[in-house]
């Protein structure tokens, strides 16, 4: 006695859909963006906000086929939080607010 072979797993091809794919540039602008706000600054909150404006136009144009339109936008706003913060301390330290004396054991 032979049996029918089985059903392919949900998600395949054989179901006649695909699983919808996380977008590597939103993953990327997330990481970026965090390792803006983190310790990197402008180096990285740019790109992170370039790369997140990019992924939410890919994602929306593939109509569900791709994902991570959540972290697309994480590093846009951790992005634009880091372009903040950088040109706040720059601002401040060109205006002298803010001074690095190496005799000062309290830090600033």
């Amino acid at each position: 006695m032979s049996y029918a072979p089985p059903p392919p797993p949900p998600g395949s091809e054989g179901f006649g859909y695909a699983t919808p794919k996380t977008n590597q540039k939103a993953q990327w602008s997330m990481i970026l963006g965090i390792l803006s706000v983190v310790c990197c600054g402008l180096l990285a909150g740019i790109p992170a906000l370039v790369l997140g404006n990019s992924a939410r136009k890919e994602i929306e144009a593939s109509r569900g086929a791709q994902t991570g339109a959540g972290m697309a936008q994480a590093g846009v706003i951790l992005g634009w939080i880091s372009i903040a913060i950088s040109l706040l301390m720059l601002i401040l330290i060109g205006t002298g607010a803010v001074t690095f004396d190496p005799d000062n054991a309290g830090g600033f």
